[in-house]
């Protein structure tokens, strides 16, 4: 029992450090623990709210209808918890609206609660209600059960328009609350967006570049980077979303008024500089295949300082992605000078790598030899960067 009771108290330990250092986050830094912190605790109070209009104040029939209103279409930024309002009204409306239709017409019978179900599942799969479409037949489903329930038409009918009210009233708290009550303004998801992939960009170039400039390749290395390279896609695709939220914590945001938010409301230049990496994270996948394809029984050419000068190369754009995983618009000039300063070095070894094929005699324009190839990558890699580079010190001088 006391070996027990020992083993316990240090997992207990562990679990409160870690709950601990989850707050110490959330207070310290923005991201995604004081996110979710803000989140949890807008609605809640937007829940309260709700629950009390409805209930105390109100007396509704149904009072949860409001609070899990309010709940449901709170979201990380203001602009998306209006769509999902408008979005989550017009879908409770419609389900209501085809039981007043076929109730009234048909009665509480079960060959109508079959229709309206019928009708409610088909018109939540348009479109324009997005993933609120599944709300028209749960919305249907609870006014057939008020509607039952109820005794008279003009108790059925109040009951019926109640579940509207409700509706309306938790999402007019929900969004007032997300508006009033901080705000979202998520300018650093733009930069957490660059910052993931210019991060796996590096990792994956720094470990090419040593063996490469080694001048030797393995097949299990080779293939182990081009599995790396394919998996990049589901980074792109968050980097995307982070994007996008960032550009859509603006919309009606009144926060993007006050005066040290003025000059940050664009988000072209990241997403110009998302974009360049996400065609590099491409390029570089590109450049892992044509490595793992390569046919180390080359006898008639000598290639190794060909590879020497490839490695010194990308270890020079691995440089470059190691400044964007660090990203920061606080220090947005220097960075900006700086990585201006690594183009230019990029740049002088990419030419060292097409002096140096030519110069060995490699033959570029052969297919099935990987050296042309290669030196088409290198030259769209530096393009890429030259560009995202250029981009950036305009950003800057602004």
């Amino acid at each position: 029992m006391t070996g027990c009771t020992s083993q316990a108290e240090p997992s207990e330990a562990g679990r409160f450090a870690r709950i601990g250092q989850w707050w110490s986050r959330a207070l310290g830094s923005d991201g995604y623990e004081r996110h979710t912190a803000l989140l949890v605790g807008k609605s809640t109070l937007a829940a309260t709210i709700a629950w009390v209009i409805s209930y105390p104040l109100l007396n509704a029939q149904s009072p949860a209808f409001a609070p899990f209103s309010a709940v449901l279409i709170m979201q990380v930024t203001i602009y998306q918890t209006l769509v999902q309002s408008l979005r989550y009204v017009g879908a409770v409306v419609a389900g209501v609206a085809v039981q007043i239709a076929l109730g009234f017409l048909v009665g509480p019978e079960a060959v109508t609660f079959a229709l309206v179900a019928l009708v409610a599942l088909v018109i939540g799969r348009w479109p324009a209600l997005g993933a609120q479409g599944g709300q028209v037949p749960t919305a249907a489903f609870f006014a057939f059960a008020t509607y039952t329930s109820a005794t008279g038409y003009p108790e059925k009918i109040a009951q019926l328009g109640q579940i509207v009210l409700l509706v309306l009233i938790g999402s007019v708290v929900a969004l007032t609350v997300n508006l009033v009550v901080f705000p979202p303004m998520r300018f650093r998801s733009a930069e957490y967006s660059v910052r993931t992939l210019a991060h796996a960009l590096c990792d994956l170039l720094g470990d090419i570049h040593p063996v490469l400039s080694a001048g030797e390749l393995e097949q299990e290395q080779t293939e182990q980077w081009r599995a790396r390279a394919a998996q990049t896609g589901e980074l792109i695709t968050q980097a995307r979303v982070g994007m996008r939220t960032a550009r859509e914590s603006l919309y009606y945001n009144p926060r993007r008024f006050l005066r040290r938010h003025r000059g940050r409301t664009g988000f072209e230049n990241y997403g110009a500089v998302l974009e360049a990496l996400e065609r590099t994270l491409y390029q570089a996948a590109s450049l892992t295949r044509s490595l793992d394809q390569w046919r180390d029984t080359e006898t008639n050419y000598n290639y190794r300082i060909f590879l020497e000068r490839y490695g010194t190369f990308l270890a020079a754009i691995a440089d470059s992605a190691r400044l964007l995983s660090a990203l920061d618009e606080d220090h947005l000039a220097d960075q900006a000078e700086e990585l201006c300063q690594l183009a230019d070095r990029a740049q002088h070894y990419r030419r060292q790598v097409s002096e140096q094929a030519e110069s060995d005699g490699l033959p570029l324009a052969d297919p099935t030899r990987p050296y042309g190839v290669l030196v088409v990558e290198a030259t769209r890699l530096m393009e890429e960067f030259q560009h995202t580079s250029d981009v950036l010190q305009r950003y800057a001088d602004k």
